[in-house]
């Protein structure tokens, strides 16, 4: 074989999928973070994954992340310097971390032939991460550099109430078009309550509605439909093309039911993100640099008309505008001194690293006083 012939070996390695964990509070998105991060350990050859927690005020997780948000932003003395609530502080530490989240890249970049997968995992308040624009800018930044897919977490048991389920789904529409990521529905604790009765509302419009007029509260005195009963009706239809094109598992994070089921929708979801998401991306992303440009361009043009006029007017002034390079170079060190570093902390292994989801590891804050309302 000629050396032409032989290139391709690193061309070949594909990137690595990046999984990004939403849902309610209370779903399930840390122990389903466990779950899949046991049974990518558990495959022959193990295949860890790169794990980064971006939940600042969680005590304990049961699973150790390479990149831990808790290791640069100290989210209590942010709520105390900033005079915050526990919502205020999450928002406020996930804005300070994203200052640096081009550090984040850099190291999942740096890993990314060693490994598979990548999988953030969210804070559990949803909209501080899907409605913020640091969790705009985190999706953006590690969708427009490696194939991503949206994890939306559902807690199964609470979701058997028409009402219940049609929130869920109606807040997964709005997260699904507001990333244009591939999307995959994921109802977790499949082992108290399966998810059957929910792909059938998916798919059947008729058995929603029949489930919606069973359940108490949908009529009035008179025995007439309820406003909250028809606007779920008319939601359903609505939702009937959301549905078409979504890819929705039932899970178990405690049983470790359907992971595997889960892996092959991510698998395919590949492809949804190299065919839909990347042209639109590159179409965006050149239409935005041409415009920059173009406004560049325009800016330097007065720029240099006004520097004309200006010389022509002042040549003393003129004269004595000259560039120091020293100064300059003292600027630069000052901006070193303010670099906060993102600790990876895969590069020093320690004595369990890998744990199970039963034991998990207590961090040194058991004795945080949490704030109280009012």
């Amino acid at each position: 074989m000629s050396d032409t012939d032989q290139p391709t070996m690193t061309e070949e390695k594909k990137k690595p999928m990046v999984i990004i964990t939403i849902g309610m509070a209370g779903a399930g998105k840390s122990t389903f973070v466990q779950r899949i991060n046991s049974y990518l350990h558990s495959q022959n050859p193990p295949s860890p994954p790169y794990i980064l927690n971006l939940d600042p005020a969680v005590t304990h997780v049961p699973f150790e992340p390479n990149i831990d948000i808790r290791d640069t932003i100290n989210y209590h003395e942010v709520m105390k310097q900033y005079n915050l609530g526990p919502n205020g502080g999450i928002l406020t530490a996930l804005n300070l971390f994203t200052t640096k989240f081009d550090q984040v890249l850099e190291l999942v970049e740096k890993r990314a032939e060693t490994v598979d997968y990548v999988i953030l995992d969210t804070p559990g308040q949803i909209e501080i991460f899907t409605w913020s624009a640091s969790g705009a800018i985190i999706t953006d930044a590690i969708a427009s550099s490696l194939p991503t897919v949206v994890a939306y977490i559902i807690d199964t048991p609470r979701t058997t109430a028409p009402a219940t389920f049609m929130s869920n789904m109606l807040y997964a529409c709005s997260i699904l078009y507001k990333t244009k990521l591939p999307f995959i529905l994921v109802f977790n604790k499949t082992d108290v309550q399966p998810h059957d009765f929910a792909i059938e509302w998916m798919q059947d419009f008729e058995a929603f509605q029949t489930a919606l007029a069973s359940h108490a509260g949908t009529t009035d005195d008179e025995g007439e439909p309820t406003y909250m009963n028809s606007l779920m009706n008319s939601m359903s239809l609505v939702l009937d093309e959301f549905y078409k094109h979504l890819k929705a598992v039932g899970v178990s994070s405690m049983t470790g039911a359907g992971i595997k089921e889960f892996f092959n929708a991510v698998d395919a979801s590949r492809t949804e993100y190299e065919t839909e998401y990347l042209p639109e991306l590159q179409h965006a992303r050149a239409a935005r640099e041409h415009t920059l440009q173009a406004a560049k361009n325009d800016s330097m043009d007065r720029m240099m008309k006004d520097l004309a006029v200006d010389r022509e007017q002042n040549p003393e002034a003129a004269a004595k505008d000259t560039w120091d390079p020293a100064a300059e170079e003292e600027d630069d060190d000052d901006d070193d001194d303010l670099d906060v570093n993102i600790i990876d902390r895969s590069e020093d292994p320690w004595p369990g690293q890998y744990i199970d989801m039963t034991r998990a590891r207590r961090r040194d804050d058991d004795g945080v006083s949490w704030p109280r309302p009012g």
